[in-house]
């Protein structure tokens, strides 16, 4: 298995990127031959912070998280998010595979016009995931009067590109993967997702686009990340199928090699057997790490970021342990402080002992024995409060 770090160069790591990203060394490392890449994911330019990825490299040296081969820098893959736009916009437009006599003959990527307030507004209201459905607005431009759309591109209109999902009522708007914490998850396109920007007005590619060409690229088959991002599986999923279909892989671009590691596809096919694998990567979903608020942890949260945590003495075992706790990794034979398992996160004078100073390997060897056990019988979102680094301080070593 080959896993990824996948961090945003926007900050400091914070306590909820290290236990995302311990989650992601556990599941690779406890695989035979697993090992897992660190990518840089500095393609929306305005959010880097300069020194970030340092820091980055930093704090997951000094915590124990080795990586295998050098750092992927997604800022320095323009032309490889180019080639894989082109070969999606090879494929035709979901109407026109499914359709026998097609109203249009249209690439399964559209020009989009429309602004984010006039998006906002013939949207419905989605879940709290950060996703708008976007309402398909230019795509019936296309389809009603592509003479317009043709004199807005002549005229040098503004424009984001979209990708195509299937109609409503269509055999392929069905996606399905299982999570290895939250079971089976089935998305309608159509309705779930929408056609979605994979390149933005301002130029910059989607995150949409550059995480699965660079997962099929580097050859990552074992994805750990936030539940937040279950819907944006099943569009990626779309995605990735459309590449593969399009003949997009490691052998079709050129400038991708000393990327893919040891032991790994290239990605172009996916082979009897193989599952996972690049074309069917496994899938593990986190449970979200809140503030007291129950607001999702953000670096804004300067207290829990590993700068601060760092400088007020708290050592890498401490961290470890207390993410390993927060992802339910218990040590049986060893207590501390007693938490209360309905308010992760605080001490109580509940049975479950509390978090347990561990190395990578030690957190590694309960992994093996629980895996994500205690995730899947209570998958709920982890609240913990700025106060939580002094709980956090007080898991002396025995």
């Amino acid at each position: 298995m080959k896993g990824r770090f996948a961090p945003t160069p926007s900050g400091r790591l914070h306590i909820g990127n290290v236990y995302a990203m311990l989650a992601a060394w556990l599941s690779s490392r406890a695989c035979p031959g697993g090992h897992i890449a660190l990518r840089i994911e500095d393609i929306d330019i305005p959010r880097v912070m300069p020194d970030a990825d340092r820091w980055i490299m930093d704090d997951l040296a000094w915590l124990g998280l080795d990586w295998y081969g050098d750092p992927v820098y997604q800022s320095q893959h323009g032309e490889i998010y180019e080639s894989a736009l082109r070969a999606l916009a090879s494929r035709p437009m979901p109407e026109a595979a499914t359709t026998a006599d097609p109203v249009y003959d249209s690439s399964l990527i559209y020009p989009c016009f429309c602004s984010r307030a006039e998006i906002r507004a013939a949207s419905a209201p989605q879940e709290g995931d950060g996703f708008t459905v976007y309402p398909g607005t230019c795509r019936r431009l296309l389809l009603e009067n592509p003479d317009e759309v043709r004199g807005r591109l002549a005229a040098d209109a503004q424009h984001s590109l979209r990708i195509a999902v299937p109609p409503a009522q269509s055999p392929l708007t069905s996606v399905a993967f299982e999570d290895q914490i939250f079971g089976t998850q089935r998305f309608d396109l159509a309705r779930d997702v929408g056609d979605s920007v994979v390149r933005r007005s301002d130029g910059l590619f989607s995150y949409q686009l550059a995480v699965v060409v660079d997962d099929l690229l580097m050859g990552v088959d074992d994805i750990v990340r936030g539940r937040d991002l279950l819907r944006s599986t099943a569009l990626q999923i779309w995605i990735r199928r459309q590449l593969l279909a399009a003949g997009f892989g490691a052998d079709s671009v050129q400038g991708f090699g000393g990327v893919v590691g040891p032991g790994t596809d290239s990605g172009t096919r996916q082979q009897p057997g193989q599952n996972p694998s690049t074309a069917n990567p496994r899938y593990t979903h986190l449970p979200l790490i809140d503030d007291n608020a129950g607001r999702r942890l953000a670096k804004r949260d300067r207290d829990l970021d590993m700068g601060a945590l760092r400088e007020s003495g708290a050592n890498p075992r401490q961290i470890i342990g207390y993410c390993a706790w927060l992802l339910g990794l218990r040590e049986p034979n060893r207590t501390n402080r007693p938490s209360n398992p309905n308010e992760p996160g605080k001490p109580d004078s509940g049975s479950d002992s509390g978090p347990v100073p561990m190395t990578p390997d030690e957190a590694l060897q309960l992994f093996r024995r629980n895996g994500w056990n205690a995730l899947r019988v209570d998958p709920t979102d982890r609240a913990i409060e700025p106060s939580a680094m002094t709980h956090l301080m007080d898991c002396r070593d025995a």
